[in-house]
């Protein structure tokens, strides 16, 4: 049987989020030795779509111009400024009248937004692009909104991560329709993870978020986020602003968004990621300067923050590793 895997793509489309599933898919079909896929590129408008790259694809089809037919896969692909861009109504009507009649269909990368702008995601478990996670939370309140999945599968809802999860997902449903055998053949030929380790959370630059608040808050920021290591208790964060430990606590959560033992936390992480990135010492050690009790504390934290451990963070991002 025929599985047509339809992606549909928006004007400044992220390329990877088309290019990458088609190339799985297409590599499962060699692979398979037989025409299992047929790889259709569906516009929102006539003429060649412009990536986000400026590169142009020709689509296959246009919503509105074509017939509807038969579309086993209905994925949307994402844009890199999805979070700004008002979905064409059309297109969104489209998708809301496609999506139900798929055998399954789904999302990549920012893709989320168009699939909950038309109400499809309505009390679904998903995930999108770590940036922009929060902003869908907030914005479809009604959707579970997974931060650190590569790739969820909730029914027949398919969502994947940011950019280069489009080839997780894409793999993931080659082992549902043709086995796991040829889902294997096919990443060992695109020289990709065939179950990548980890979350998304392990690249996610969350924590480097600018100093907020009154300045001076942000100057208590700035010194945790440059001395992680010194203590940074509430009483002597306090103390450098000549404040009692509750207003401050008080003051500082009102205006930061978070307790500040969870924001001393985040900037300790963030500081330790910087040092196993760059290879400066072992786990332990990295502790020690980073401000947290012992290795195993870090460990917990780390884990919590970033999804893997420090050991397996220092492996597959440390400059000795590369």
């Amino acid at each position: 049987m025929v599985r047509t895997i339809a992606i549909v793509a928006m004007p400044g489309v992220q390329l990877l989020d088309v290019s990458g599933p088609l190339d799985v898919f297409a590599e499962a079909n060699v692979q398979a030795g037989m025409a299992a896929y047929r790889l259709l590129v569906v516009a929102s408008e006539p003429g060649n779509i412009v990536s986000s790259s400026g590169v142009r694809l020709v689509p296959d089809r246009v919503i509105g111009q074509d017939a509807d037919e038969r579309i086993d896969t209905l994925l949307v692909a994402g844009c890199p400024n999805a979070t700004e861009i008002v979905v064409d109504p059309a297109l969104l009507a489209w998708v809301r009248r496609s999506a139900p009649k798929a055998k399954r269909f789904g999302s990549v990368c920012s893709g989320a937004f168009v699939l909950a702008a038309a109400g499809l995601l309505d009390g679904a478990r998903v995930t999108t692009h770590w940036a922009v996670a929060r902003a869908l939370a907030d914005r479809y309140p009604q959707v579970e909104v997974d931060d650190d999945a590569i790739h969820v599968r909730d029914g027949r809802l398919r969502t994947a991560a940011g950019v280069t999860a489009g080839l997780d997902l894409a793999l993931a449903l080659v082992e549902e329709d043709l086995g796991r055998a040829i889902a294997m053949q096919v990443a060992s030929q695109l020289v990709m993870f065939f179950k990548r380790p980890g979350g998304q959370l392990q690249f996610s630059r969350k924590g480097e978020a600018a100093p907020t608040g009154r300045s001076a808050l942000q100057e208590i920021q700035r010194w945790v986020a440059a001395n992680p290591a010194l203590d940074h208790s509430v009483a002597s964060l306090a103390k450098r602003m000549d404040l009692s430990p509750r207003h401050f606590a008080r003051l500082f959560r009102s205006e930061v968004g978070m307790t500040p033992a969870a924001w001393v936390e985040a900037a300790r992480v963030e500081a330790a990621r910087r040092l196993l990135e760059d290879g400066h010492g072992t786990p332990k050690q990295v502790a020690a300067r980073c401000g947290f009790a012992d290795a195993d504390v870090l460990r917990r934290a780390f884990a919590r923050r970033v999804g893997v451990t420090p050991a397996e963070y220092r492996r597959r991002h440390g400059a000795v590793a590369a």
